[in-house]
């Protein structure tokens, strides 16, 4: 257990995982291009509240990922907390994308919700070899937390 407080998690926005995603789906459907999105991406990302200094150790660290993301898990099978952050700008927007898919959900329904954002914004096609599989990895562990939790 950590000793240090949470920062305040911004998540959930939406009620629901689902109602979560279709927000993402209109919100990128705005944009005419990858430029905006990816602009987009970088402005949230800068809406993640840093993590304590003493958070962001090896021990929190996600590896997979080329650039440096720690991630801590908070709760238990009625609400899991996610914090993260990522020394990417882009990087951190993709946190901020599966943060308020799954952040703040049961252990049930985040394990329930494949991320289906991913492909229907048209991420998986915009994203270097490396960005996927930081992505990749981020979403295997908030899955597998939530699978431990259920």
């Amino acid at each position: 257990m950590n000793t240090i407080a949470a920062p305040t998690s911004p998540f959930p926005i939406e009620p629901t995982a689902t109602e979560a995603q279709a927000a993402i789906r209109d919100e990128f459907a705005f944009f005419s291009d990858w430029a905006e999105r990816y602009q987009y991406l970088i402005d949230l990302g800068r809406k993640l509240p840093d993590l304590p200094a003493d958070w962001k150790t090896e021990q929190h660290r996600l590896h997979g990922c080329q650039s440096m993301v720690w991630i801590v898990a908070e709760g238990d099978a009625a609400r899991l907390d996610f914090h993260a952050i990522s020394d990417s700008a882009i990087v951190s927007g993709l946190i901020y994308l599966a943060l308020r898919v799954y952040s703040g959900r049961s252990a049930a329904e985040i394990a329930a919700t494949d991320a289906d954002y991913i492909a229907d914004i048209g991420l998986a096609k915009h994203l270097s070899p490396t960005r996927s599989n930081g992505l990749a990895a981020l979403l295997s562990f908030i899955r597998e937390r939530a699978k431990a939790e259920a």
